[in-house]
């Protein structure tokens, strides 16, 4: 086998040059030698498809290598002039790749007229890259008259800086919040003494989550809770309201050159759920399972409201995470202040390792690898003995950094060429952590899982998290399960005298998460409806935009808006577009992969070997569906997720 070796990157406090210098041999240098590929596709016309197939894959490894390294850059580089290079190489990538969708040269060559003679000896996967790269052509307009294929790329190139300006303004808006002391009443004593008072006697608090979630969660004062959600919920506005309008206008003008009724068919017809009227259908169906329970937990908390506050006559988003951890703690005897206590991040980190290691066979080897920032942790990984590739854990805030969890990919994994790095960018705080951020991490690594253990297809077009994007969050919503057993939690969750967290709070942990997931099921809906009915309806301008938010809101939610603007920060009205249903179909999904697993022996290797070697090693090389099904032993079903929101 090849030697093949990670990347080599500078070190964190390696200077704007020597940076600039990596970043450009891995954008300008790898769209270069794209450029080289299509242009010696186009002069020398292989006539096999094995062949066209083989230059097909290089020239899009080295966008795929171009796209990682700018899209990440820009993400979580503390130097603001690196961050603004990989800005601009994402838009040269995003400019080439329109260009060659739109190439209809290349796309002749693909068509293949005299099919059955120049596509003999092609395998499954062969005509399944063929067949994809086919549909993306048609998709792009490359079919089109000349005017048409023009709009088009003016539409994708305005698009793409539209989305870079949307995410820069949630990214870079560095507004904070200053609060009096006495109003941090009911805070852990540990993040009050991390957050002292200022020469003016104030707090002054950022809008990064380890300030604002506790702050929302454990805050007694309700004018601060308000003015906290108030700020986070305005970020990025003004400012998104006209970006986002025209994103909209763009992406439903680009649907219906193409022949399509809205950006949400266009969209859904490479996804599982295949149209977009599915889409309203889904979030319909959804809906009305949670409905009776929602009310039922939404009245219990605004009954808990009113024994505070006698006039209150609705939950409201700044009560809402307040009182849900209220009801918690005294109908369910679960403290979150308490259990905190038994999460310290190291620890947290280490186990994570730990558990997908014996779950998976995985093992990690801590490396001292120079990446971007002193924060980042880097790992190899191995099976069995046999180098997989390599992650890095990037998971504190900072300034001008990416402010949500996500993974990244950093390479794609492709046999013989390149082992798969990838990038978990998360923002938790550094010492004790709620469970539900030990969940938000075991779900994000699922993502890193999923990337390494899929890197090793022929196919870049396969390799790591590469099926339809409504089943990507399936593998990593169902890692959050050991993140919830019991005899997982016992084996690293201890106070500061190491003791063990008792196996009767981890059940009582289950029964209060239980509480309210009706509720929350209605709120992932509601978002759901804004990134689905926003692309359908393309409301005009900032007026239009909250007119419709506010209409969702009320139809889909159970918690009644305060004067805030979120859609100006809700990151996935970019990268999902009108698809953020797809958190909700792959959960369906999840529950029904997690039947399969026996909650007694929840490392069963039968069981784990088989879901990873089936759906997680596999890529994109089969449909999501029949990925399931392989594992399953039959098709997925609503049934499990409907007994599990039913508890």
């Amino acid at each position: 086998m090849t030697d093949l070796r990670p990347l080599t990157m500078p070190a964190a406090d390696a200077g704007t040059d020597d940076w600039s210098a990596w970043l450009t041999t891995r954008t300008a240098d790898q769209l270069d030698t794209a450029r080289d590929l299509i242009a010696a596709l186009k002069a020398e016309r292989p006539r096999l498809a094995a062949d066209l197939l083989e230059r097909w894959n290089d020239i899009n490894l080295a966008l795929g290598n171009a796209f990682a390294a700018s899209s990440l850059v820009q993400q979580v580089h503390p130097d603001a002039a690196v961050r603004e290079q990989a800005e601009q190489a994402q838009l040269e990538a995003h400019k080439l790749l329109t260009d060659l969708s739109l190439d209809r040269e290349v796309y002749d060559l693909m068509v293949l007229d005299d099919a059955e003679e120049r596509t003999s000896g092609l395998d499954d996967d062969a005509e399944r890259v063929r067949n994809f790269a086919l549909r993306d052509f048609r998709r792009a307009g490359v079919d089109r008259d000349p005017e048409t294929r023009e709009r088009i790329r003016e539409i994708n190139e305005r698009a793409t800086e539209l989305g870079q300006t949307f995410e820069r303004n949630i990214r870079d808006d560095g507004t904070t919040v200053k609060v009096r002391p006495e109003q941090l009443a009911g805070l852990p004593r540990d993040w009050i003494d991390a957050h002292p008072a200022g020469d003016d006697g104030l707090v002054e608090l950022t809008l990064e989550y380890p300030d604002v979630v506790p702050m929302l969660q454990f805050c007694s004062d309700r004018d601060a809770r308000v003015q906290v959600h108030t700020a986070f919920n305005n970020r990025a506005w003004p400012v998104n309201d006209a970006v986002l309008a025209e994103l909209l206008a763009l992406r439903q003008e680009h649907a219906t050159l193409l022949g399509y009724d809205g950006w949400p068919t266009y969209d859904a017809e490479v996804k599982m759920i295949e149209t977009g009227d599915a889409i309203g259908t889904f979030i319909e169906k959804i809906s009305k399972a949670a409905e009776a329970s929602a009310i039922r937990d939404r009245d219990i908390m605004l009954e808990r409201i009113r024994q505070d506050r006698p006039d209150a006559e609705v939950l409201d988003a700044a009560d809402a995470n307040y009182y849900l951890d209220t009801v918690r703690r005294e109908r369910h005897d679960v403290d979150s202040q308490e259990v905190r206590r038994y999460f310290t991040f190291d620890k947290v980190r280490q186990v994570l390792l730990d558990v997908t290691g014996r779950l998976f066979g995985l093992t990690y080897e801590p490396v001292d690898a120079p990446t971007w920032h002193d924060d980042v942790a880097s790992y190899d990984v191995s099976l069995n003995g046999t180098p997989l590739g390599r992650i890095h854990l990037d998971l504190h805030p900072r300034p001008n950094k990416f402010n949500h969890a996500a993974q990244f990919t950093l390479t794609d994994g492709v046999a013989g060429r390149q082992l798969p790095e990838g990038v978990l960018v998360c923002n938790f705080p550094r010492g004790l952590m709620e469970h539900r951020e030990v969940v938000t991490l075991f779900h994000e690594f699922g993502h890193l899982v999923h990337h390494i253990l899929g890197g090793r297809q022929r196919w870049v077009r396969f390799a790591g998290v590469a099926t339809e994007w409504d089943f990507v969050e399936a593998p990593s919503q169902l890692l959050e399960e050991w993140a919830w057993d019991a005899g997982v939690l016992e084996g690293f969750a201890t106070d500061d005298e190491g003791r063990p967290i008792p196996a009767a709070l981890v059940t009582r942990m289950r029964r209060a998460d239980d509480f309210a997931k009706g509720l929350q099921a209605r709120t992932q809906m509601f978002y759901a409806a804004v990134s689905y009915r926003f692309h359908l309806d393309a409301p005009a301008d900032g007026d239009a935009i909250l007119a419709l938010s506010r209409e969702l809101q009320a139809t889909y939610s159970m918690i009644t808006p305060l004067d805030t603007h979120f859609h100006a920060a809700f990151g996935h009205l970019d990268g999902y577009s009108s698809g953020y249903y797809t958190y909700m179909w792959s959960l369906v999904i999840a529950k029904d992969l997690f039947s399969a697993f026996d909650r007694e022996n929840m490392f069963d290797p039968e069981v784990a070997a088989r879901y990873r070697d089936r759906i997680l090693t596999q890529g994109g090389r089969k449909d999501a569906a029949d990925l399931v099904e392989d594992f399953l032993g039959r098709p997925f079903g609503f049934e499990a997720f409907a007994d599990w929101l039913a508890e």
